[in-house]
């Protein structure tokens, strides 16, 4: 198997990290792996064939697992236990950044081995949900929902995080920041919000401080969506339930899911990673929580918590043009290409 070839999916409710072979304009189910209920989030380490996830039971831990390529199997070989479950992982050369939503903070971790050892920097704010680096591994960024903010760090040696001159960039009150992605080239980084399906893209600045400059919508204003809240039912309410974001075709198109009408919208990207103002949208999974672009980044697979299943599509200026479709396991809510 290419390692393009292959992609994992995080079946939350299910307990279970599903293995996908992509085989052409197909989907094949390789394995099924049993990890613990809560696994909704995992960072890969491709140089290694380790998978480092989350789970909430029996404890919330952090699990190190070797992944098979040929058979598709992950394997537990280490485990850490910790406060709280975990909403985000990133890695990032020897060092794991993780945000727990539910025990509103952010750390970093040294791995040596596959195996997580004790935090080396621990941040607080409220709801964090996202924990993200830039290409060249030297600025860390906390996206905290409650706080209505993104916090800046610098990764310094042993894995520690040293605040930028600007701890903190402060986003629109009550939006709800969700998930970052920052540009392979590191010149913009591309938030999105829960509670408004804002897309905002930040210029990153020298020493890596993020500078707000412009902003789109993402969601099917048509549907007669309202803003949503905190502790809000956005089903019951037909609110805005924005959820993930990636770059794709070239980073061409930044891809924003909103889940409570089951969209994909495109916003297209000029040559310097600016909004042009076109936009795209495409019906997909029902609850669409997550998506991934394959490393060449033609195509996209979204997986949706209610639907139990992963769609693959080619993106076609903008478009997503079905190409597949196979049911993982229940609540799939993490997907990336390994």
């Amino acid at each position: 198997m290419s390692i393009e070839s292959l992609v994992l999916v995080a079946n939350d409710k299910g307990g279970t990290i599903s293995t996908l072979r992509v085989e052409g304009k197909r989907f094949a189910r390789v394995a099924v792996s049993e990890v613990g209920a809560g696994c909704g989030t995992f960072a890969v380490d491709r140089a290694n064939d380790l998978v480092y996830a989350a789970t909430r039971t029996p404890h919330p831990a952090i699990l190190t697992l070797r992944l098979d390529r040929e058979t598709g199997a992950l394997t537990e070989v280490a485990r850490r236990e910790v406060s709280d479950p975990v909403a985000y992982l990133t890695l990032v050369h020897d060092t794991l950044l993780a945000a727990s939503y539910h025990g509103d903070w952010g750390a970093s971790y040294p791995v040596a081995d596959g195996v997580v050892g004790d935090p080396a920097t621990t941040l607080h704010a409220r709801r964090m949900h996202a924990a993200v680096v830039d290409p060249r591994g030297e600025n860390a960024y906390f996206v905290s929902l409650g706080d209505d903010l993104i916090a800046q760090r610098a990764v310094a040696v042993d894995s520690e995080l040293v605040e930028l001159s600007e701890p903190a960039v402060h986003c629109t009150p009550a939006s709800g920041p969700r998930h970052l992605v920052i540009s392979g080239d590191g010149r913009n980084a591309y938030l999105l919000t829960e509670f408004t399906a804002e897309a905002t893209r930040f210029e990153r600045l020298e020493g890596g401080r993020l500078e707000r400059r412009e902003t789109a919508w993402a969601f099917d204003r048509d549907s007669g969506l309202h803003q949503s809240a905190y502790g809000a039912d956005p089903l019951a309410g037909h609110l805005i339930w924005g959820a993930d974001l990636a770059l794709a075709d070239g980073e061409r198109w930044l891809l924003c899911t909103e889940r409570t009408e089951s969209t994909v919208v495109a916003i297209e990207l000029d040559e310097q990673g600016h909004f042009t103002g076109r936009t795209v949208l495409s019906r997909t999974e029902q609850q669409p929580r997550g998506l991934t672009v394959s490393p060449d980044g033609g195509l996209v697979v979204v997986v949706g918590e209610r639907s139990d299943r992963a769609s693959l599509y080619r993106i076609v200026d903008g478009a997503l043009a079905p190409l597949d479709r196979i049911e993982v396991g229940r609540g799939p809510n993490w997907v990336r290409f390994v």
